[in-house]
């Protein structure tokens, strides 16, 4: 009997839905994440159009902000960073929808994923674009001081500052996140059907690929296990949700860096700073530039050399679940390659989107922050192929260890008289 394509069976209904619940999980997220952290008391009605920007920046888009004070002030401001709480429910959503029409099938023509992927992308794009043309807004800055403020309505120099969506390469990188995901989920799912000539590269690639996701995902699960401790032992439960919604992260795979012994750089100055522990602030407020790695953590808090423990325990549980997924066949010298490349490969992702640099200034009359305090900045660079570096050493003794550790176990495909 002739099989159903599965763009046919399914069509445009399923298709859309999977990229609008994705891009709705994200609004959802993003608007409790803000709403935690006190945007929904921002003027002039600014908090949708914050969620939509939020958004926006999840899967790489560019909003530019920009800013006056009246003919004699002007006003600076730039803002990089990707919420990637916002980021990852999003790409959970969408590629289980993705994955759910295709499971429970050994193999699938390119064709049809292509036409079943380009369903979702074209609704997706459609969405994005309505979504970017709604993340703009202009309001007012209070400077902190009622009298200042006055001041500043009667001079016109009131500090104003707006954000706007670039759109094109808002496009651009939102299909290129997209692409990101359906490939991954593809690769990463076992029940995920690949085409014929593909088969091949599953061996070797689909194990390393899911134990990575796998190793992402349990660093967020302990983080939220984490916060939450922390909200209910130390107060600021708001302030910890808001965390969680927008960061967490950020700030758990910057630790799994960290862990592996890579140094950040990065510097917090002025009213302005990162949703991050108050051991990071200690640090990156300590110096002009300062380097953030295992060494500097633990002046402020020895237990942070745990790090070193937790990142060991989690390399070595990933190895293992790698090899135990892979043939029986493959060597432990195969899956400290396997492992060692994927490691890089992830930390070499978690340094391209935890980068963060933000800043804005005011100044009149060409001086600069005349009303004091307004301005500030801050920014968070990893040395990234010193990360990549370790991360290929780590990789090869957790994934060597791994396989010795995963011969015992029944491999994918084994059976009793094999």
């Amino acid at each position: 009997m002739r099989s159903v394509p599965v763009g046919a069976r399914h069509g445009w209904v399923r298709a859309g839905g999977s990229a609008l619940a994705g891009m709705v999980a994200m609004g959802v997220v993003a608007a409790l994440g803000l709403w935690a952290a006190g945007a929904a008391d921002l003027p002039d009605g600014a908090f949708p159009r914050v969620v939509a920007a939020t958004v926006v920046t999840a899967v790489g888009g560019t909003v530019e902000l920009s800013g006056n004070a009246g003919d004699l002030a002007g006003t600076e401001a730039g803002l990089t960073v990707i919420p990637l709480s916002v980021t990852l429910t999003g790409a959970l959503v969408i590629a289980a929808g993705f994955l759910r029409p295709l499971r429970h099938r050994a193999v699938a023509g390119a064709g049809e994923l292509a036409g079943w992927a380009a369903r979702i992308t074209l609704v997706w794009l459609l969405a994005l674009l309505a979504l970017s043309f709604g993340a703009r807004q202009t309001f007012t800055l209070s400077v902190g001081d009622e009298t200042l403020d006055e001041l500043g309505d009667v001079f016109g120099v009131t500090p104003k500052v707006g954000f706007t969506t670039d759109v094109p390469p808002t496009l651009f990188f939102g299909l290129l996140w997209l692409a990101a995901v359906l490939l991954l989920a593809l690769v990463v799912a076992r029940g995920a059907p690949l085409p014929a000539r593909l088969l091949r590269f599953q061996e070797s690639v689909r194990p390393a690929a899911y134990a990575m996701v796998a190793l992402l995902l349990a660093c967020v699960a302990l983080g939220v296990v984490v916060g939450l401790v922390v909200a209910v032992t130390r107060g600021h439960p708001v302030e910890t949700l808001a965390v969680l919604l927008l960061g967490l992260p950020n700030l758990v795979w910057l630790a799994l860096t960290i862990g592996l012994g890579a140094t950040w750089n990065g510097q917090v100055e002025g009213p302005f700073g990162l949703p991050m522990p108050h051991v990071l602030d200690e640090v990156l407020r300590s110096r002009d530039t300062a380097t953030l790695d295992l060494r500097t953590l633990a002046e402020q808090d020895a237990r942070m050399w745990w790090l070193v423990a937790v990142d060991a325990a989690l390399l070595l549980a990933a190895a293992f679940v790698m090899a135990a997924r892979s043939p029986a066949r493959t060597r432990p010298w195969q899956h400290a390659l396997h492992m060692a490349v994927a490691l890089a490969l992830t930390v070499l992702m978690i340094c391209l989107v935890g980068r963060v640099d933000a800043h804005f200034g005011l100044s009149v009359l060409g001086i600069e922050d005349l009303v004091g305090g307004l301005s500030g900045k801050l920014f968070l660079r990893p040395e990234t192929w010193a990360a990549v570096g370790l991360a290929l050493l780590w990789g090869l003794v957790t994934g060597f260890l791994g396989g010795l550790l995963a011969r015992g176990v029944r491999h994918r495909g084994e059976t009793d008289g094999s």
